[in-house]
């Protein structure tokens, strides 16, 4: 049965229903939502920021703009629910993975944040891999040693920026240092935590093996605690720049990845697979304990259910290969998916490698880059724009071999997140995967709705998270076929061909 919020719709509120506020730190903004006690939404507003993409792997943001976008995007969505702030029972936190937001002694940020997509820390991982060995560190974390984490960013900044390392006092991520700033108090919970290839899976701590090698105080980092703890109330200082009542409970919550399991439904090993269509994008799974590849091509997250992990294969630039596609042909995304419906690049000489941040799964290649290759003079808007979304779907599928390798059986995966509004795109991932692509009812709700169960358990609003599982549906379905599947198969052969080839290229450019 699916419960009342199933299709994602906005329900009626009785004056006597609890409210649950929901934000979700994204890559591009914050998105403020509102939840009733039953886990229907009552309304949902996005606070945008800007990202600044600088040479040699850099990529920062602001801290001040996400804490900003809590603030303006509380008032708003307040105001638009017609709800006030006596009726806010809990807030709870999503946020992006990964980062490094640096802070000193006074719990303010030294310099801009380090994001997850900042790749400038190569020479600092590969000393962490000389000094621990990249089995026994993938063995540890669950996650191969990569710039793109938290711990090589910090690592960097101690090398290259000596006069701001002096200043710092604290490690934290977006949504750990938002919260810091609503209550007082900063800490993590286990699912960030394992984002950082600081975290001891095994153990459930920071790692002291990983941190003495990379030579970190643990001091810096933060308390972990479970994703349902209640940090404190707000302030009466944030109480006024936000709008809320003071002493509001507020709960640390969990990391974007593992929360878009929860809010998708993705609880158990028997919940089956999803893929999130954002601006990175992933294939990921439920498991009661972690899943390591002996090629080391998926990692493996912690998830908020306590004892569960999120078996991950993440690409760098999914969403971010369309945003920046639809940039270049001057049209809109939605649009983009109309476009790309009336052509097939593949199958007409034309590949893209959507390596535009370097990548993750199942590369884990900071110098990997972007290429369309195969380029025509007869090849129009509508085949780059075609060859972008194959090249997503393409990638995609080399992290499912990687998980069916393993005998994990990937079969109808459900679809969330941003590009899963395109019908395009989503026959496009069934006929390339060779596995029914289902669209549930919450499309880019699934990492707010997974922070307000979370919240909602946290003070007893709900009974336990699994109640997740019954608050959305598909909505539909799209079936392979069979004879496209066959062919895309062949070119997806010359997909992998086309990167083993540019390998050695990317590391000259």
């Amino acid at each position: 049965m699916c419960g009342r919020a199933c299709r994602g719709e906005r329900r009626r509120r009785t004056r006597d229903a609890a409210v649950i506020l929901a934000h979700d730190l994204g890559t591009t903004g914050n998105k403020a939502a509102l939840y009733d006690d039953a886990g229907a939404l009552v309304a949902a507003r996005v606070a945008r920021y800007g990202t600044d993409f600088g040479p040699n792997g850099a990529v920062e943001q602001d801290p001040a703009d996400w804490w900003h976008s809590i603030g303006e995007g509380t008032q708003a969505v307040l105001a638009a629910a017609g709800v006030s702030a006596d009726e806010v029972e809990v807030v709870s936190f999503s946020g992006q993975m990964m980062g490094a937001t640096l802070l000193g002694s006074d719990g303010e940020p030294v310099r801009p944040a380090l994001i997850w997509a900042d790749t400038r820390s190569g020479e600092q991982c590969d000393r962490l891999i000389e000094r621990i060995g990249m089995q026994r560190a993938y063995r540890l974390l669950g996650h191969r040693l990569n710039p793109t984490y938290s711990l090589t960013k910090v690592m960097w900044v101690r090398e290259h920026e000596p006069e701001v390392w002096s200043r710092v006092r604290h490690v934290a991520q977006a949504k750990d240092y938002t919260a810091a700033k609503l209550t007082g108090r900063l800490a993590t919970d286990p699912s960030d935590a394992s984002s950082t290839n600081a975290f001891d899976q095994e153990r459930g701590t920071w790692s002291g093996e990983v941190l003495a090698a990379a030579d970190i105080d643990e001091s810096l980092w933060p308390e972990i605690v479970p994703s349902t703890t209640v940090l404190g109330g707000v302030t009466s200082e944030a109480a006024r720049m936000t709008g809320l009542r003071e002493e509001t409970p507020v709960v640390i919550g969990g990391g974007d990845g593992p929360l878009a399991a929860l809010g998708a439904g993705v609880i158990g090993p028997d919940s089956g697979a999803y893929v999130y269509l954002g601006s990175s994008s992933w294939v990921s799974l439920a498991a009661d304990r972690p899943l390591h590849d002996p090629k080391m091509r998926t990692m493996t997250f912690n998830h908020v259910i306590p004892g569960r992990f999120v078996p991950t294969a993440t690409m760098q630039a999914g969403g971010a290969s369309v945003d920046w596609v639809a940039e270049l042909l001057q049209t809109q995304p939605t649009a983009l998916s109309q476009l790309a419906a009336e052509y097939e690049a593949a199958f007409d000489g034309l590949l893209f490698l959507p390596h535009l941040l370097g990548e993750r799964s199942p590369y884990w290649n900071p110098r990997a880059r972007g290429a369309l290759i195969g380029l025509q003079r007869r090849h129009g808007r509508g085949h780059v724009a075609r060859a972008v979304l194959e090249g997503v779907a393409f990638n995609l599928l080399t992290a499912i071999e990687a998980f069916r390798e393993m005998g994990v059986q990937v079969g109808p995966t459900d679809a969330i997140g941003g590009g899963a509004v395109s019908d395009t795109w989503l026959q496009l991932l069934a006929d390339v995967w060779g596995v029914e692509v289902r669209r549930r009812s919450l499309i880019d709700e699934a990492n707010a709705l997974g922070a307000a169960v979370v919240g909602g358990v946290a003070v007893g609003l709900m009974s336990s998270l699994n109640v997740a599982s019954t608050l959305s549906a598909v909505e539909r379905v799209f079936e392979p076929d069979t004879e496209r599947h066959r062919r895309y198969a062949e070119r997806h052969a010359v997909f992998l061909d086309a990167y083993a080839r540019l390998e050695e290229l990317f590391d000259a450019l």
